[in-house]
């Protein structure tokens, strides 16, 4: 999941996988109950400048130890295509099964892994081999986008479908079947089966950055994540769609009730002001998006230059309407930020998309944030 593309709901999806419904009684997942606001992390495995995929992958494995040290709840890796000189992560189902050797009891998840490039037995199968390796840890994030039209054809992938929804929608509950193994025995694929553990099978978790992504995931019964770093101005209204939407759908591996996180771009700072500066990165990358232009600056003066000044901090409180695209703060300025932001949609579980400039300031960001929400 990221500012681009990983989430979006302007998919084109491979129609007609066929589902059935579920011929076993339905057992609804729950997981711990909340007690506070649960933070999570979702890491893009980004190319340090002048480096390699294999420095991105060892900041990427670094990360995830130490989100578990400091206890967040899950952490979560992104895909994207034909940008590996900037973001190596390709291929989360890869990147997770390594995660899985490196940490002990964090949550691993895809953020997301794009079902329209993919066959959902096949996506069924390596989140098999994911949960066999970390019984009963593994996150299926499911979610849908297009990258370029080079990559697309190098994918296999079709860009345009008669109706894309109801495709996207077919094929998450083709994976949640598998995953449970809950065809019935009548249909033809009743007799296929996946690697799995002895213990519980992986979560799925409905992603996107549009309220017809938060539809399907309501009427499925699943969990949703909304990538608020994508489209802020559609959080409320998507959230809200997805609570209006949600029903106990009889699909294995559905909740009893609803259960939203909200993905939001952060950076924390040891000050407001410090913390401001280092957003200048993620703001400039925004903007060169918005012109049509790639990649992102290279140091934080190149940001705060390209942007004509350091931004001001984020306001402590936000106005009703107010939804930045990325946020900043000290621990307690960005710590009550988030909490305005998950109450304001109601949202179970916040996810941290960072937005610091380098590894080791994003390193920082998430001890300083851990320590301002009381992880």
């Amino acid at each position: 999941m990221d500012g681009t593309d990983s989430v979006t709901d302007s998919s084109t999806l491979e129609p007609g996988y066929d589902t059935a419904l579920p011929a076993t009684p339905i057992v609804y997942f729950a997981e711990a109950p909340i007690t506070h606001m649960d933070l999570s992390l979702v890491d893009l495995s980004p190319v340090p400048d002048g480096g390699t995929a294999t420095q991105a992958f060892a900041n990427t494995v670094e990360t995830a130890r130490q989100a578990e040290a400091l206890g967040y709840r899950r952490f979560w890796v992104a895909e994207h295509h034909g940008r590996a000189d900037s973001i190596a992560g390709t291929t989360p189902e890869v990147l997770l099964g390594h995660l899985a050797a490196e940490t002990d009891s964090i949550r691993l998840g895809s953020g997301a892994v794009l079902l329209n490039h993919y066959s959902p037995f096949k996506v069924a199968e390596a989140f098999g081999v994911l949960d066999a390796l970390a019984p009963g840890r593994i996150d299926a994030g499911l979610g849908r986008a297009n990258g370029s039209p080079a990559a697309d054809r190098a994918l296999g992938t079709r860009r345009r479908v008669q109706n894309p929804d109801e495709d996207h929608e077919q094929k998450i509950e083709a994976v949640v079947n598998h995953l449970y193994d809950d065809y019935p025995d009548d249909h033809a694929y009743s007799d296929l089966t996946i690697p799995r553990s002895d213990g519980d099978p992986p979560v799925p978790w409905v992603l996107g950055s549009s309220p017809s992504s938060a539809a399907i995931a309501g009427e499925l019964g699943l969990a949703y994540c909304f990538a608020a770093f994508i489209r802020p101005g559609f959080a409320a209204h998507s959230v809200e769609a997805y609570r209006d939407q949600f029903e106990l759908s009889g699909l294995a591996g559905g909740l009893e009730e609803p259960r939203a996180m909200i993905a939001v771009n952060a950076v924390c700072g040891e000050t407001d002001e410090e913390a401001a500066r280092l957003r200048a990165v993620a703001e400039a990358t925004f903007a060169r998006i918005q012109r049509g232009a790639g990649g992102r600056p290279e140091t934080v003066q190149d940001a705060i230059d390209e942007l004509g000044g350091v931004p001001d901090p984020t306001p402590a409180t936000l106005d009703d309407d107010e939804w930045p695209r990325s946020i900043s703060g000290g621990p307690d300025t960005l710590a009550g930020l988030l909490d305005q932001l998950a109450e304001r949609v109601g949202a179970d579980e916040v996810m941290i998309q960072g937005g610091a400039p380098d590894h080791d300031r994003t390193l920082r960001s998430h001890e300083l944030l851990a320590d301002g929400v009381g992880l």
